[in-house]
């Protein structure tokens, strides 16, 4: 059964305006403006004939060379990890103590053990940082600071990082007290929904909320007599600033997600249009119940299926894994490396919960982020540069070196696929993305085949 949004229909015109893809000197003047505030230097934004825009080499770049650290748009924590990692809810960072993210592991996964009560007492001091690892301080991290608005969901590394996410989004997606939705009974409700369906919801969460909080906060700068009209109904007026609003995610390359989603290997051919319908309709059920928790009423085309399949879609084609190596694991190899007496010493207060841990005592951060440069790469079988992170890159930032050498007024590219596949293999990847790869070796390898 085909899904019916009301609103697509009522705002078909504006949703079609939130669509549209910018226009080459829109690209130009707001990555320029990025360019100043993001201070990315040896790299230039640029539209392209082929792909709409590019990223180009503004000077030389020698293999291995850092090429660009950018800082996400929006991002998050898959919610299936935050048992195993305790990170900022702002940059991704690891926060609290080696202490705190060994106990605070061990404790949800219920990894004590029943028959020692030794153990577990060593655990409960561990959690609240009352029993002291050796050498733990050599790996400090930033102390747990709370979200502001109460929730017992999101931490931080610091206030500044609090502020920023809650001036960003989370005040509208904060469970707490101090949250600024309509329902928090309805919002928790959607995230039990995302969590249980597919937490690229939350992200897309995340989008809308920052847009309508944007447009909030330029509403509010904007002429004292259109404020006193007091109309909260949606008008061409609220729409421009919606418009502005929504820039950021503009510049992202969408489609909408049901129609882009590699089909599941254990879907057949046959059944393709059936699960893309299905997937159709978890978009629509999981946009209903964010509907009931953050509607505003002046920002409603955000709230049609069309814009949230889109900026689901761009996610799907656009994101990069977020990564962020643990500390604990820092930690354990550390002491696996001490001088053998001291080694035998530390172990017997460390080795009990290396055990518990078992082979998970190295997980990292693993999230998903969009970021604005980044996801303006364009692809190449045989990329110049690869996401990778370093060991002193401890945050979500993305991290892209340079594979080969990079010229100046080269294009610099990477690859969304593995390119160690064959040609055909890449290019039934590839067609989830909407094109077909024209780059060097693509060309080179179909000469051959014919």
């Amino acid at each position: 059964m085909e899904v019916v949004c009301p609103i697509d229909a009522q705002f078909a015109h504006e949703i079609s305006l939130l669509l549209e893809p910018p226009s080459p000197l829109q690209v130009q003047e707001y990555f320029d403006q990025l360019a100043t505030t993001k201070h990315f230097d040896g790299l230039q934004v640029k539209p392209t004939n082929d792909y709409g825009k590019g990223v180009y080499a503004d000077m030389d770049f020698e293999e291995d060379d850092l090429v660009l650290k950018d800082q996400m748009l929006v991002g998050m924590q898959h919610s299936s990890n935050k048992i195993d990692c305790l990170v900022c809810g702002c940059c991704f960072g690891f926060i609290g103590s080696i202490e705190i993210q060994i106990g605070r592991k061990l404790y949800l996964q219920g990894l004590g053990s029943p028959k020692d009560d030794s153990f577990n007492e060593k655990l409960e001091l561990l959690m609240h940082e009352k029993l002291e690892l050796p050498h733990s301080k050599k790996f400090p991290l930033p102390g747990v600071i709370n979200c502001p608005g109460g929730c017992k969901e999101v931490y931080y590394c610091s206030k500044s990082c609090a502020q920023a996410d809650w001036d960003f989004c989370h005040s509208l997606l904060c469970t707490g007290e101090g949250s600024k939705s309509l329902s928090n009974k309805a919002l928790s409700k959607f995230i039990q929904h995302a969590n249980e369906t597919n937490d690229i919801f939350i992200l897309a969460a995340k989008a809308i909320s920052c847009t309508i909080l944007k447009y909030r906060k330029l509403k509010a700068a904007c002429d004292k007599e259109k404020q006193k009209e007091k109309n909260h109904l949606f008008d061409v007026h609220n729409f421009s600033l919606l418009l502005k609003g929504w820039e950021p995610l503009s510049m992202g390359y969408k489609r909408r997600w049901w129609d882009c989603i590699a089909l599941p290997d254990d879907v057949d051919v046959s059944d393709e249009a059936s699960f893309r319908m299905q997937i159709k309709h978890l978009a629509f059920e999981s946009l209903e119940l964010l509907k009931a928790a953050i509607l505003d009423e002046e920002c409603l085309p955000l709230f049609s299926l069309e814009i949230y399949g889109n900026i689901i879609g761009m996610y799907e084609l656009n994101n990069l894994d977020l990564v962020v190596a643990s500390p604990v694991e820092d930690y354990f190899l550390y002491i696996d490396d001490l001088p053998e007496a001291e080694k035998k010493e530390v172990d017997e207060t460390t080795q009990p919960f290396l055990d518990a841990l078992g082979e998970d005592y190295s997980v990292c951060c693993q999230g998903t982020a969009f970021y604005p440069i980044q996801s303006c790469m364009n692809h190449s079988c045989s990329p110049n540069a690869k996401a990778f992170k370093r060991e002193e890159d401890k945050d979500g930032q993305a991290t892209i070196l340079a594979c080969k050498p990079i010229t100046k007024g080269q294009e610099v590219t990477i690859s969304y696929i593995d390119e160690d596949l064959e040609l055909e293999e890449r290019r039934a990847l590839l067609a989830d993305y909407g094109f077909i790869c024209k780059c060097a070796r693509c060309i080179e390898e179909e000469a051959a085949q014919n």
